[in-house]
């Protein structure tokens, strides 16, 4: 009796049609390969976390049952697009994504976030459409992108982040050549150099436009920058003044 109960529930779990039981465990696991990723970008320091990640597959995995139960069960509707209603949730976390994205004077984060959000609402489809192990598989591959892809970048020297390092210095300074060299000495790429002069405080601001690495060690630098130029401060940034 037990084992004719199972392998009921386990044929309706596996069935195409939209079942009580099969739809609970449809709404689990993609809770559960939602978390997964959203793990991960909470480990990062990002916004979106376990709980936003898993409510996005949850919500795109209900989207597409109900997508399939309508014509299922609604006779009128028997040879209706099974898919229209799923369709509205690819396009439509695209606002969730949009909010993900943190739009900053010479930088944009939240990308990686915005197209995790946008994947986990296609795994969240895919579980709802029942296919379990393409959904499994992607999950893990988007954790393995997530992971070690970066990993790859640092360790290939891929990991170049552009920055601006701003210099307030006292005084008219007419060679910045001393400060440049400074900079490159650390491995550090100078793209451009914009110069502002306060003849009346006799203050120069320089923002060197500049691609450093990650592993940058910053206050080795503003140090040897202090050294060569009077600073009065020197702030590594994202933004222009």
């Amino acid at each position: 009796m037990e084992q004719s109960l199972l392998s009921s529930l386990w044929a309706d779990i596996l069935s195409s049609d939209v079942t009580a039981a099969g739809a609970a465990a449809k709404l689990m696991l993609s809770m559960t390969l939602g978390a997964v990723i959203g793990l991960e970008r909470r480990l990062k320091g990002q916004i979106a976390g376990l709980r936003t990640f898993a409510l996005i597959a949850m919500g795109a995995t209900l989207a597409m049952l109900i997508s399939i139960y309508i014509p299922q069960v609604y006779l009128g509707l028997k040879n209706g697009d099974p898919g229209r209603i799923a369709a509205q949730v690819v396009s439509g976390v695209g606002f969730l994504g949009a909010g993900a994205i943190i739009q900053m004077k010479g930088s944009v984060r939240g990308l990686t976030t915005a197209a995790g959000i946008w994947m986990t609402a296609c795994i969240g489809l895919a579980v709802g459409a029942g296919m379990y192990i393409i959904a499994i598989v992607a999950t893990m591959l988007i954790i393995f992108i997530l992971v070690n892809i970066e990993r790859i970048e640092r360790h290939a020297g891929f990991s170049w982040q552009a920055r601006i390092i701003r210099v307030k210095a006292r005084g008219i300074i007419d060679d910045l050549s001393p400060a440049q060299e400074a900079i490159r000495r650390f491995g550090v790429r100078v793209n451009d150099t914009l110069v502002k002069y306060d003849y009346d405080a006799q203050v120069t601001t320089v923002n060197f436009l500049v691609r450093a690495k990650g592993t940058l060690d910053t206050p080795a630098l503003f140090g040897q920058l202090h050294a060569t130029v009077d600073a009065i401060s020197i702030t590594l940034t994202n933004e222009m003044e």
